[in-house]
């Protein structure tokens, strides 16, 4: 079966050959240079072979053409620590101005996709660029507590920011629709999270520009999958959008696979925590997969891990996982 059809299936709640499975990580330094993080994204996916490929840029590659300043410094997940930031007052948010894709770090970016995307020709595997949430990128230019501030007190002055980000991630998109491999993208929707901020806030501020974007979307893309980090995800808010799985830490979260699903309408990619992958055996890996199979009921599941994953997992994990869910149709 090949990996587009194994995946729609799954999607359709149809029998499978096997459930699809797929991993990601940084490639810190490598994602400095194109080219470089072309080649290790093409690696990667060589040597473990997943039903789907999501490119992982640097996290602030959506804002660098800004003048924002960051390092890596051994983030074990492979982040890099911001140095110089741009939002410094809310006024700050009324000056952005939406970025070309045709020049800077967006420009490289894609010409890093569309070398990925002509060697995931050849055997037909869905690429998902990783796309983070305007309000995502809001925080990398102020910092997440200047960021929070300002949705509070001075929320129409960064939704005028919101917009120019929206409208310069939809141009970058936009780009991505000429490249044949992307079936969709990895949409990180960061603080939609109860811990964070309510339900409300998220729903005023933040989800309509998502929607924007999602609405954006060439119609033809057929796997967006929302990504919704915390540890008290608003499951139910990002579940109404029109993607078709959503990626969270169950485990963080403390709410199962089961309790999710019944609630959710949106088939789960996930299963896996990112310290299972980092911390684990490759038994305990196989247990906890053969665990979040039972829970799903074999339905409608993409094994992966939760986050952005750590670059020191064990090689011997992620084998583990590649050769577990061969057993699991």
């Amino acid at each position: 079966m090949r990996k587009r059809e194994r995946l729609e299936r799954a999607l359709a709640d149809e029998p499978v050959d096997r459930v699809p499975a797929a991993l990601w990580r940084h490639f810190p330094g490598d994602d400095q240079r194109f080219a470089d993080l072309a080649r290790s994204i093409i690696d990667f996916q060589h040597d473990y072979n997943w039903d789907f490929v999501r490119a992982m840029p640097s996290r602030s590659f959506l804002v660098n053409d800004y003048g924002l300043s960051d390092a890596w410094r051994g983030d074990a997940r492979g982040i890099r620590e911001i140095d110089k930031r741009i939002v410094r007052r809310s006024l700050d948010w009324t000056e952005l101005r939406p970025l070309s894709p045709e020049r800077g770090a967006l420009a490289q970016q894609l010409e890093c996709l569309r070398m990925v995307d002509k060697a995931l020709q050849a055997d037909d595997t869905p690429l998902l660029p990783t796309i983070y949430s305007p309000l995502a990128q809001a925080a990398q230019l102020a910092g997440r507590e200047k960021m929070l501030r300002d949705l509070r007190l001075r929320p129409d002055r960064l939704r005028s920011g919101l917009t120019q980000l929206t409208e310069s991630t939809m141009r970058f998109i936009a780009g991505l629709a000429k490249l044949d491999s992307v079936a969709g993208i990895f949409l990180v929707a960061e603080f939609a999270s109860y811990d964070i901020m309510s339900e409300a806030e998220y729903a005023a501020v933040a989800l309509p520009q998502i929607r924007n974007i999602l609405a954006a979307l060439p119609s033809h893309w057929w796997l967006n999958i929302a990504q919704v980090n915390g540890a008290a995800p608003m499951l139910g808010l990002i579940d109404a959008l029109p993607v078709q799985a959503l990626n969270w830490d169950a485990r963080a979260a403390g709410s199962g696979l089961e309790a999710v699903r019944s609630a959710c309408s949106s088939a789960t990619c996930g299963g896996l925590s990112d310290d299972d992958l980092l911390l684990g055996t490759p038994s305990l890996l196989r247990s906890a997969i053969q665990q979040a199979f039972r829970q799903c009921k074999s339905r409608r599941l993409i094994v992966s891990g939760s986050g952005c994953g750590f670059i020191t997992m064990p090689l011997s994990n992620i084998r583990a996982l590649r050769s577990a869910v061969e057993s699991l149709a």
